[in-house]
């Protein structure tokens, strides 16, 4: 099992920046891509960015060019820059764990947190 604890959301006005923090724990050899996903009220759990272990990212088109993934190893922790947000970027976001193919270019997460609301006012 692997656990997922997020921190970092709160609420911010709009063209401001957050920054979101994944800690991971437990059987992290299974893992080798983390990412984040945010869902929106009546909106479907979307991804927004993901990088693998080898600092492989993707980005939602709605988000490049203002958030950016990052990780640190050495910790098992992922984060999530947020700059110049707008409040359609309203939403609870989700740390997730999981495995990146190459092959198929195909993410599969498993793992989840908890979710942190972030909340941008106009």
């Amino acid at each position: 099992q692997v656990q997922l604890v997020e921190s970092g959301g709160g609420l911010v006005q709009a063209g401001g920046s957050l920054r979101l923090s994944c800690a991971a724990s437990g059987r992290m050899f299974s893992i080798n891509a983390m990412g984040w996903h945010r869902q929106a009220p009546g909106k479907q759990r979307e991804l927004v960015s993901a990088i693998t272990s080898g600092g492989r990212t993707t980005n939602a088109d709605s988000v490049k060019g203002r958030f950016t993934i990052s990780r640190d190893n050495a910790k098992n922790t992922v984060y999530l820059q947020m700059n110049n947000v707008k409040p359609e970027d309203t939403a609870v976001y989700y740390c997730a764990a999981g495995t990146y193919s190459s092959g198929s270019n195909y993410y599969s997460f498993r793992y989840w947190g908890q979710g942190t609301q972030v909340t941008v006012s106009s």
